[in-house]
């Protein structure tokens, strides 16, 4: 046995500090130099640490002692995640999202789960279903371990674009508690969420996994989703750091981006996760940013996110988006995941020797890794599995649905009468819509978390439509009602009426005597791929309009792949199709009907949605349907959507993106530079440049780049429903609002008196946006015509009445009334007269001047 000097017993006392009571070999640690604290110095430190800096500063010594007694080959081993393998502390797991633990230095498996819509891929499926032995980097092994139906259960929540959707932080922070406890419950420790890229495009394949359109709300519902994993033990990881705003070749594509324009809209939620939301870790992307990759982009990982804003956490990678071993470290990347690849062994030992990289770059990279894992509690609680709590979740889940979906309109069909007697549920039979329960990357006629994309959670159970209008019902005492499924085929000529073949005549004539026509369609998408139509696969060049995937017509075959006109048998493709939904509902509408109640006043358009959608003019008004937005309603859609359509709960959401009309979009105006990127004359690189600037979502309607969105009578011509526009069961009225100062806070706050006229209860939005002054724009690139700094979601009984105070702080994390200048390298506030606009919209009809701050 080799000789046990005074430094490995300093070691062996001080594991005390970082392990669990398993054997430590003094012979198997290299001689390193460390600063001397004593073990039970810092033990009582941490129990006496109460705010976040001392809790990280004790974190931080037991993270430095830890790596003080690890050789160099054990440093490299937790620098990257492990392959594919059985985990040693779970024998029932076969997972490829973790980094192996070290039992003799008592570092447990590191455990990482996928998001941002719940507990999906989540480092465990059944390990008979593979062949562990040849479980390597790419394969079967690799394909399984992400996307086989046996990965462990989980709740299936509501769409992201929902949450933020509810306008309230509670529902996010509630979001954020159900995935913590379901992480919890099966051992995991960082959640690869939330997603904190902006729905610059429409068609954005993820979009319904990000907060919307705008920076500021998108801030505030991460933030307080990152609080709550956090709160409960856990590492949020804020993802996709940066300008990872489109699907299509997202691993190869550069991003153009001024830096003013990174500073005020892309970089602002990372900026308020990690200054407000204290989080853990940031997620870096595949995509380049002005050249430079993503993870290995000094500016973007040290200069900004460090440097700025202080950042103490770690950085991963997305997964295989790692493109170099010095550079990325260097850069400030941490951890490599989901494998040795780039820091292979060999890599890292190759440029040891070379003198590019030094152990202190290790060294550097596991501390800021493992001070998170301690501050966590991570080191200090076994990997255990134990019970789910199925039922408490579905119910918590539901209720994020109801405060998520929103009312676009209604003409007198909802809420539908609890003694109707007859519902025709209506839908496409190649859609998921009205059969089954909708979630991202949903199949139809297949059980939910079958995509494979990040946010595919396998849930305990579903609730189909017609099972949750049935249940409300029931709820209701109405056990007489028929209620009918209707499935149409694409071309409108064929239909079943539960599983009867008839005709499309046939489900007319079904529909003008029915008592509630309730119409369901969406427009599904995931991870992969972004809504719209290439010539061929490699998503070079758009077949048709980028639009032509914003309307509820268009769908593939498989949403993770590149849809093409004739893909073939080419498996990275997908056929493009039309499901003729909108003729379907055109049909329908102008079908006299028969029931005593017009058409208008009893259909329902219910729709499940990844985002926006382009609106045909026919169906907005008061000849269309009553129009209910529930995005992707998760596990929970049967009971979410009836509740809603039956009255049993009342929509208090509002829209965080823009609905435009078809043919006068954002979509309809863009050029190929900025989707989906032109190819340079090395016929490799895709360069996709964001010419609009600050003009996205509702901005760049207000600012009319077109020449068409010029308001009119207070309404912008092309938009159909406006960010921030939602309505209810109930009516509201407000007071004419009020703009003060607080000289010792210097804080400004807009107040206004919120009354419920109605006869239910029911929930406003009151929204606050500043106008800048003309002088904004002459530091960088041209200033929208207003920006959300402020919104406040209030639940009122019916006859009450509440004053909503809402502050603009301009110290504040968002910059509420600042500019990023980039020839001074700082944000300022711009001289000249700041509107302030307080309302229950973005509309210019929905908004009335609060006063004005002039600096």
């Amino acid at each position: 046995m080799a000789k046990i000097n005074s430094r490995a017993i300093q070691l062996l006392a001080s594991c005390a500090v970082f392990c669990s009571g398993l054997p430590v070999t003094a012979h198997s640690r290299e001689k390193t130099e460390q600063k001397s604290w004593m073990a039970d110095a810092i033990v009582a430190e941490q129990g006496t640490a109460k705010t976040d800096a001392a809790k990280e500063a004790v974190a931080l010594r037991r993270a430095k002692l830890l790596i003080a007694a690890m050789t160099t080959d054990q440093k490299m081993q937790q620098l990257t995640g492990s392959r594919p393998e059985i985990l040693p502390e779970l024998p029932n797991c076969f997972g490829a999202r973790h980094a192996r633990g070290i039992p003799e230095l008592s570092i447990p498996t590191f455990r990482i789960t996928n998001g941002p819509v719940g507990v999906g891929q989540n480092d465990c499926v059944s390990p008979t279903i593979v062949d562990t032995k040849a479980a390597g980097i790419f394969g079967p092994a690799m394909a399984a371990a992400y996307t086989h139906s046996s990965s462990a259960k989980a709740t299936a929540l509501p769409s992201a674009i929902g949450v933020a959707a509810s306008f309230d932080p509670a529902v996010a922070s509630n979001y954020g508690s159900i995935i913590a406890d379901d992480m919890n419950d099966l051992a995991l420790h960082v959640f690869e969420a939330p997603g904190l890229n902006l729905a610059r495009l429409p068609i954005l394949g993820r979009n319904f996994e990000y907060f919307g359109e705008d920076p500021y709300l998108t801030a505030i519902m991460a933030t307080s989703e990152i609080k709550a994993v956090q709160a409960k033990g856990l590492i949020a990881m804020p993802k996709h750091y940066v300008a990872n705003e489109q699907e299509t070749n997202r691993q190869s594509v550069d991003m153009k981006v001024d830096r003013q324009v990174l500073r005020e809209l892309y970089l602002l939620p990372f900026e308020m996760a990690v200054k407000d939301g204290k989080a853990a870790s940031v997620m870096c992307a595949y995509n380049t940013v002005n050249g430079t990759g993503s993870c290995e982009n000094k500016e973007l990982l040290t200069d900004i996110l460090r440097k700025d804003w202080s950042f103490t956490g770690y950085v991963q990678p997305d997964f295989f988006a790692t493109k170099t071993t010095v550079p990325a470290m260097k850069a400030g990347m941490d951890h490599e995941m989901p494998q040795p690849m780039r820091w292979s062994p060999k890599n890292l030992n190759d440029a040891l020797v070379k003198g590019d990289l030094v152990i202190a770059d290790f060294d550097q990279a596991l501390e800021r890794r493992y001070t998170q894992m301690f501050k966590a509690g991570i080191f200090d609680r076994p990997l255990v599995q134990r019970p789910m709590d199925i039922e408490g979740h579905g119910r918590a889940a539901r209720e994020i649905g109801t405060r998520s979906a929103v009312l676009l309109q209604n003409n007198g069909a909802l809420p539908i009468r609890r003694d109707v007697g007859s519902v025709l549920v209506i839908g496409k039979a190649s859609q998921p819509y009205a059969q089954q329960a909708v979630a991202g990357g949903a199949l139809t006629g297949k059980p939910m978390g079958s995509g494979g994309g990040s946010s595919d959670v396998v849930p305990h159970y579903s609730v189909t439509p017609i099972e949750g209008i049935r249940n409300a019902l029931q709820q209701q005492g109405n056990t007489r009602a028929a209620v009918k499924l209707v499935l149409i085929d694409d071309e409108n000529r064929t239909a079943t009426i539960d599983g009867a073949s008839t005709s499309f005549e046939a489900v007319l004539t079904e529909a003008a005597a029915a008592d509630a026509v309730i119409l369901m369609a969406g427009t599904i998408s995931e991870e992969g791929a972004d809504r719209a139509t290439f010539t061929v696969p490699s998503g070079k060049v758009l077949a048709g309009s980028a639009a032509d995937g914003h309307g509820l017509d268009w769908y593939a075959d498989r949403s993770d792949v590149i849809a093409v006109l004739n893909p073939g048998k080419d498996p990275r493709a997908a056929l493009a199709r039309n499901s003729q939904t909108l003729a379907m509902i055109k049909a329908l509408l102008g079908t006299p009907s028969t029931s005593g109640t017009s058409m208008s006043g009893k259909a329902v358009l219910v729709l499940k949605d990844n985002a926006s959608v382009a609106m045909d003019p026919a169906l907005v008004g008061p000849a269309g349907p009553a129009i209910l937005e529930a995005w992707f309603p998760g596990q929970e859609d049967g009971n979410i959507v009836a509740d809603l359509l039956f009255g049993l709960k009342n929509p208090g959401g509002k829209l965080p993106v823009t609905f435009s009309y078809a043919g006068k979009g954002f979509l309809d105006n863009i050029t190929p530079e900025q989707f989906p990127g032109v190819v340079g004359s090395d016929g490799k690189t895709q360069t996709v440049s964001y010419t609009e600037k600050l003009a996205i979502g509702y901005r760049w309607y207000d600012s009319n780049l077109s020449g068409q969105c010029e308001p009119s009578n207070g309404r912008n011509p092309c938009v159909a429903f406006p960010f921030g526009y939602g309505l209810s069961y109930t009516s509201f009225t407000e007071s004419k609002p009020s703009l003060s100062y607080n000289a010792r806070k210097k804080v400004w706050r807009a107040k206004v008196r919120v009354k419920n006229t109605g006869k239910s209860a029911g929930a406003q939005v009151i929204q606050v946006y500043v106008a800048l002054p003309p002088s904004a724009s002459e530091i960088g690139a041209p200033q929208p015509p207003k920006r959300l700094v402020g919104f406040q979601r209030i639940l009122l009984p019916a006859g009450t009445a509440k004053t909503v105070s809402i502050a603009i702080d301009p110290a504040a994390s968002n910059h509420p009334l600042g500019v990023w200048d980039e020839n001074r390298k700082d944000w300022i506030t711009p001289s000249g007269e700041h509107r302030i606009l307080i309302g229950t919209s973005s509309s210019p009809s929905d908004l009335v001047p609060a006063g004005t701050i002039k600096l």
